[in-house]
């Protein structure tokens, strides 16, 4: 079995085209700013991690080729068609026989340890899931990626507080590990303020 994979799955990193709630009240340009920030730094502390390989699932499929906004040397894919429940059902089952997990690239506070933390909790459940504060969840991981249902997160209500719930019940809550620690998506000015005085460099 060849290393565990991490999946960041990312938007093209361009003006007007990234977080369009947070840019609404934060402005474009700031708004492009920290999400290039962020994405350059998961992709330095969990990208060059040797515990894991690393690859970037990016929207739209066109962006594959622009790599001016991804300073590194990793694998760059598609993330291909469908809803985001397809999309990452995809991206999992393309890890074959090796545990995967999928991240987001808007979340500040994800760090080496706690993909740790899911790739054991994924020797204990087929699924692991990092709870997001907004009823969401910051990442989602398969032991066995390969035996996915492709439409094993079909019918999900997502970015709604009901995201996490519906995910739980579609994989099975006795499939489910549920990591201990909950953080913050940032997706609008307030949420980008606790991030700010939480530090902002975590």
């Amino acid at each position: 079995m060849s290393k565990p994979l991490v999946v960041v799955f990312a938007r093209a990193a361009r003006y007007g085209a990234v977080k369009s709630r947070l840019a609404r009240d934060l402005g474009e340009l700031e708004t492009l700013r920290f999400y290039r920030t962020t994405l350059a730094r998961i992709l330095r502390t969990i990208g060059t991690d040797p515990r894991w390989q690393t690859t970037i699932a990016v929207t739209p499929d066109a962006a594959v080729g622009a790599r001016d906004h991804l300073t590194c040397a990793m694998h760059v894919k598609a993330q291909g068609g469908g809803d985001l429940g397809a999309r990452m059902v995809r991206a999992l089952r393309e890890a074959g026989t090796s545990p995967a997990v999928i991240i987001g690239s808007d979340i500040p506070d994800i760090t080496p340890a706690r993909i740790s933390a899911a790739f054991q909790a994924l020797g204990r459940a087929p699924f692991a899931l990092g709870p997001a504060v907004d009823g969401g969840y910051w990442l989602i991981g398969a032991r066995h990626p390969e035996r996915m249902a492709r439409d094993a997160l079909a019918g999900i209500r997502w970015s709604s507080a009901h995201t996490r719930a519906d995910t739980v019940s579609a994989l099975g809550p006795n499939n489910v590990a549920i990591l201990p620690f909950e953080l913050e998506d940032i997706d609008d000015v307030e949420a980008y303020r606790r991030w700010r005085a939480r530090g902002a460099s975590r």
